[in-house]
């Protein structure tokens, strides 16, 4: 019983120290980071652009006014996995949606829904760069509705 009671205890305190570490950053490991990646991150930090979200409904109108139930954009980097969420609290949102700061790549453009669940939405998957940058200083993706209550 004593066996058992400290193997649960044990377990409880290696799960609390493993999820109180927000990333791999956090936790003391032998294993040195790859130099490549550093320069990517470094490069990364330096050349950022804002993003303005919209949507393109069921019927392929493209917009980006009005409120929609979105909960969150997100933009996912395809090589590095690294995810930017204009997270607003869930619910509805009023368009467009904005993020600022998305380093330079290819990246796969999303939504997640919003409080109400009554949209649905996929994805599009565009590359980040200064050849996308419109005249407003903005790169516009649209975001297509998959289905709609």
């Amino acid at each position: 019983m004593k066996i058992a009671i400290f193997k649960t205890m044990a377990f409880v305190a290696l799960s609390v120290v493993a999820v109180s570490c927000s990333s791999n950053d956090d936790m003391v490991t032998d294993v040195k980071p790859q130099a490549k990646s550093e320069v990517s991150k470094e490069a990364s930090k330096t050349n950022t652009y804002k993003v303005r979200f919209g949507l393109i409904s069921l019927d392929g109108t493209k917009t980006l006014s009005g409120n929609h139930d979105v909960g969150s954009f997100l933009a996912e980097n395809t090589v590095t996995g690294e995810v930017f969420d204009t997270y607003y609290s869930g619910g509805f949102q009023t368009l467009p949606g904005y993020y600022e700061g998305i380093p330079a790549g290819t990246y796969k453009f999303s939504a997640m829904q919003g409080q109400g669940g009554w949209t649905g939405y996929g994805s599009v998957t565009g590359t980040v760069s200064d050849a996308q940058v419109d005249a407003d200083g903005y790169i516009t993706v649209y975001i297509p509705v998959t289905w709609a209550e």
